[in-house]
């Protein structure tokens, strides 16, 4: 194991910041907020002075992904602060980043901050692109009881250009304190623009003092076909956007921040392979195999951990089905997956911390600037992608016909994955057939319910492979009665796809393709 693992993967506690960011001109004046939010008390003022030197890539692709790694005086002592932000997923005005900080100087980078950009760095080097000096004027908020809210902080931001000031602005941001309620951050904005703030900007001061070259797409960046476009185009852009997906959730996967970037790293993964098979017939073979073996082999060691994942949240879902007498041999199961999770996690990251892995992402980039696709993909998505699409469909449905009246586990297994690869080539053909949109959904609730099926029958190996001599005999005895509620969630799932089936072969639903 690398020697470096005891500071990977945080965990699911790793901190959150919550914000949102109006604009404002430079005679703005803050409204009285006791008497427009009257539930929402201010502390006293203090006044900061912020110098932030920001660095990425000489191509700004963390900011163009909406990362910002910076050093900052002004706040803990002398040698100062480095904070490393990540966006996430967030609904609202308020803008979503995990935060990492740790206190040094400027000139020694923490390395645990500069492993997690190593997969979107992609090897190039990191070197200073901005200073930003802040002037903030920072008040607390707090409820009547005196228990935090968060925290306004009015900035006027000054963005050098070097010794030079070359863009200066102002903006007033809130932020919430852990386990304040949201409805804190839409009430002090509201209260903001109605005072003649501008609109909430959810961009980092970073982005703004850079401009143009900071807010343009991520590399690599390709735009959604349409129906005329070649089909060079629509793989172009379905690769490309798994690439971004992959590329986006690599550091959650390195900080093992929650099983979202586990699960959506892997979908990318699966996806680029799944896109690769599907354009096969207009592939040039010899110089694809060495990308589909590369994504096999990172496919395979995100998988062994979103297995775990998955079967965790199964066993926790079926334990309170036990008696209480029986749920302590359950919790005992779930602590031997727990240290099976950690040693694939282990596994899984020296493998982001390789250089084989930043020359897949570098080689992936390249990739969709440049597929080796024959001349055949230079022919219209509309009429190209159907006939592509048939050969997964028509897989598909010769397995469902053959199928038993009874199937055997291994056989449903099958259809799923046969049932995936045809959802994904439909979901690649939408932006250029729009009616492979309904298609491809349809396809997906037939994965879905083969999904818990094969969910059920892994749990059921998992748990029969637990009972051996050294086990204990309560954890020997949950398994089994484990076993059970395994059984009967398999045999419900199995009863319920053939439905779905049926809805996703309908000839309505079915027509675009052109078998």
């Amino acid at each position: 194991m690398n020697d470096t693992a005891g500071d990977r993967g945080a965990g699911a506690a790793a901190p959150h910041e919550l914000e949102a960011k109006v604009s404002a001109f430079p005679g703005f004046r803050l409204p009285d907020l006791c008497a427009e939010v009257p539930w929402v008390v201010l502390g006293p003022a203090d006044e900061q002075v912020l110098d932030a030197r920001y660095f990425d890539a000489a191509d700004l692709r963390l900011i163009r992904l909406g990362i910002t790694f910076r050093h900052r005086t002004g706040e803990d002592g002398p040698s100062g602060r480095w904070t490393l932000k990540f966006p996430t997923p967030s609904e609202g005005v308020a803008l979503d980043r995990l935060e990492l900080e740790e206190v040094g100087d400027a000139e020694h980078p923490p390395p645990r901050l500069i492993r997690l950009l190593t997969g979107v760095l992609r090897g190039a080097p990191l070197e200073p692109v901005a200073r930003l000096q802040t002037n903030r004027t920072r008040i607390p908020l707090a409820d009547p009881a005196e228990r935090p809210l968060g925290t306004l902080a009015d900035d006027v931001v000054s963005a050098y250009e070097g010794d030079e000031v070359g863009l200066r602005f102002r903006e007033i941001e809130v932020e919430l304190a852990e386990g304040a309620p949201t409805a804190v951050i839409d009430a002090v904005v509201a209260a903001l623009r109605a005072a003649g703030a501008g609109d909430v900007d959810s961009r980092p001061k970073l982005a703004r003092a850079l401009g143009p070259r900071a807010t343009a797409p991520p590399d690599p960046d390709v735009p959604e076909p349409t129906p005329r476009d070649p089909a060079r185009q629509a793989f172009r852009h379905a690769a490309g956007r798994s690439a971004l997906r992959l590329f986006g959730h690599d550091p959650l996967v390195r900080l093992d921040a929650g099983d979202e970037g586990i699960h959506q790293a892997r979908v990318a993964a699966r996806r680029l392979r799944s896109d690769l098979r599907t354009f096969r017939p207009v592939l040039d073979a010899e110089a694809t195999l060495p990308m589909h073996d590369e994504l096999k082999w990172l496919g395979g060691l995100l998988g062994a951990v979103r297995d775990d994942d998955v079967l965790a949240v199964g066993l926790a879902e079926a334990i309170p089905e036990l008696d209480l007498a029986n749920r302590e041999g359950g919790v005992m199961l779930i602590a031997r997956l727990e240290r099976q999770r950690r040693e694939h996690l282990d596994e899984l990251l020296d493998a982001l911390d390789s250089s084989r892995y930043v020359e897949l992402t570098e080689s992936l980039v390249r990739f969709v600037h440049d597929p080796p696709l024959t001349a055949e993909a230079d022919r219209p998505a509309r009429e190209l992608l159907p006939e592509l699409a048939a050969r997964p469909w028509r897989h598909l449905v010769r397995n469902v016909a053959a199928l038993p009246k009874e199937p055997a586990d291994e056989q449903l297994h099958r259809v799923r994955i046969l049932a995936k690869r045809a959802r994904y080539a439909a979901e690649l053909a939408a932006p250029a057939v729009p009616a492979a949109a309904k298609h491809a959904s349809a396809i997906a609730a037939v994965q879905t319910v083969l999904g818990d099926h094969q969910d059920a029958v892994v749990a059921e190996h998992w748990l029969r492979g637990c009972v051996t001599k050294d086990v204990a005999p309560p954890e020997a005895f949950a398994a089994g009665l484990l076993v059970a509620v395994m059984r009967r969630r398999s045999a419900e799932s199995a009863a319920k796809w053939p439905g779905a089936w049926k809805r996703a072969d309908r000839k309505k639903l079915r027509g675009w393709i052109r078998t």
